[in-house]
């Protein structure tokens, strides 16, 4: 992860702290466009200078799609499951026929900017890269895929421009940003007409079947619970929590502490801190101190570098058994730790395991293959990829393209096997049914310790 990950990381989770957004400088954003026309089984690309919106167009026509409106055209995609590893396997060296149909529409309103960029900005690429080997295989039946990202630059208002300029574009569905700041400004504009797919949020508030809203990930809940059920399949009976009011840092310690007591576990104390810029944890230690047995499990969502200094002053107090339990943030900013000895045996739960040869690992490589470039946090771009995938196989599930009727087939999706574990919508509020992935940092390796199933 690059240094301007790590920082559009920080911003982000502060962004989390703040109840509606932040004052991110996003001189360094960009509204970047990039149009590529699929033409003899190869693609051109136009890339926009840095002050403009990219876009990612595949201009090829064909017989089943929908213009601005998303209004059904003669004839529909047919049914079936969408081939992910052919499409990965594609070379775009050696296309197949370039699809003529009809072009099925995806809109992305990313923000590139120091809030989301973390997510936003390798999960753009990775869609857009996809988008060209999808095409490069013949398409959707027949139909190229198009894409277009528009840049919402951290506001809301622009958010709102941006969404409807996608709607006009005829998406047949939407990719939204990480965060419920400019999540429901996209959904506000949508008003149920087009499904969108949040790829990289956990905030149960944005998901809802009857406005067509969608997470990729499981929500802030769902890790929450499988880190206490975890903990206690492990033996832990004591646990403490560190928390700040408000969602994310203090929803997942919230839900964490109903679950282990309901397990009979015992949260003996809960103590508050500063996310994101306390890294001096004296008060809440020397408190603690005298209460521990050094049996017990420290579960927070806190950012890595946080979870590192406050495992030192534990240490520093003697307490050096304690065992260490954090969400997703702790492997998105995992970079900052400063030796692998400070992060050695740290539980985390996060989204997917790129392992060797599967299909993030194969992502990654095939988009440096293409560019020449390392495609940035591979578990978020697993995400996005898995955004693309799911909408694609709902076209194909309902043999449409009118967008209300694909939002509904999304509802309806079972066994679906993507990216990041098989996930399921059917019997949901637009919360897939799939696994938390639980890691433990070893030897200065992540590691997969087990797919939690809820």
């Amino acid at each position: 992860m690059s240094r301007r990950m790590v920082l559009a990381m920080l911003a982000a989770f502060a962004l989390l702290v703040a109840a509606c957004g932040s004052d991110s400088d996003e001189s360094d954003s960009a509204d970047t466009e990039t149009e590529a026309e699929a033409t003899d089984d190869t693609a051109a690309e136009d890339t926009a200078t840095d002050d403009t919106a990219a876009e990612t167009e595949d201009d090829a026509a064909g017989d089943d799609s929908a213009e601005d409106t998303g209004d059904e055209g003669d004839a529909a995609p047919a049914a079936g499951a969408v081939d992910i590893d052919a499409v990965l396997a594609a070379d775009l060296d050696n296309c197949a026929e370039a699809p003529s149909g009809e072009p099925i529409r995806v809109g992305m309103a990313m923000d590139f900017g120091e809030v989301s960029g973390f997510a936003d900005i390798p999960g753009s690429e990775a869609v857009t890269h996809l988008a060209d080997l999808v095409n490069c295989t013949g398409g959707v039946n027949g139909s190229p895929v198009e894409v277009r990202v528009s840049d919402i630059q951290g506001d809301p208002e622009v958010t709102a421009s941006v969404t409807q300029e996608l709607l006009d574009f005829g998406s047949h569905f939407l990719i939204g940003p990480p965060f419920a700041d400019f999540g429901q400004p996209v959904l506000q504009v949508t008003g149920g007409q087009v499904p969108v797919f949040f790829a990289a949020s956990t905030e149960p508030s944005l998901p809802n079947v009857a406005a067509n809203s969608f997470l990729v990930s499981f929500d802030d809940t769902a890790q929450a619970t499988a880190a206490a059920e975890f903990a206690l399949e492990r033996g832990f009976t004591r646990a403490v929590t560190f928390s700040s009011p408000g969602p994310y840092f203090g929803y997942n310690p919230q839900v964490f502490t109903q679950v282990f007591e309901a397990g009979r576990g015992q949260v003996i104390s809960d103590q508050t801190y500063t996310p994101v810029d306390q890294v001096d944890f004296s008060a809440q230690v020397n408190e603690l101190t005298d209460m521990l047995e050094g049996n017990e499990v420290v579960y927070s969502a806190m950012l890595a570098f946080q979870v590192t200094a406050l495992r030192g002053q534990f240490e520093g107090q003697g307490l050096d058994s304690l065992t260490y339990l954090g969400t997703d943030a702790f492997e998105a900013t995992g970079i900052l730790a400063e030796t692998p000895e400070s992060t050695e045996g740290i539980y985390h739960t996060t989204h997917a395991f790129a392992e060797p040869g599967g299909r993030i690992e194969t992502l990654l490589n095939s988009y440096e293959a293409t560019t020449g470039e390392a495609l940035e946090s591979g578990t978020f771009a697993g995400l996005y990829a898995d955004a693309l995938f799911l909408g694609i196989q709902a076209i194909n599930d309902c043999a449409c393209t009118d967008p209300a009727e694909i939002g509904t087939a999304v509802a309806g999706i079972s066994g679906f096997n993507g990216f990041t574990g098989e996930m399921s919508y059917a019997g949901t509020n637009g919360i897939p049914n799939k696994p938390v992935s639980i890691h433990q940092l070893v030897g200065g390796e992540d590691t997969l310790v087990v797919n939690w199933e809820l």
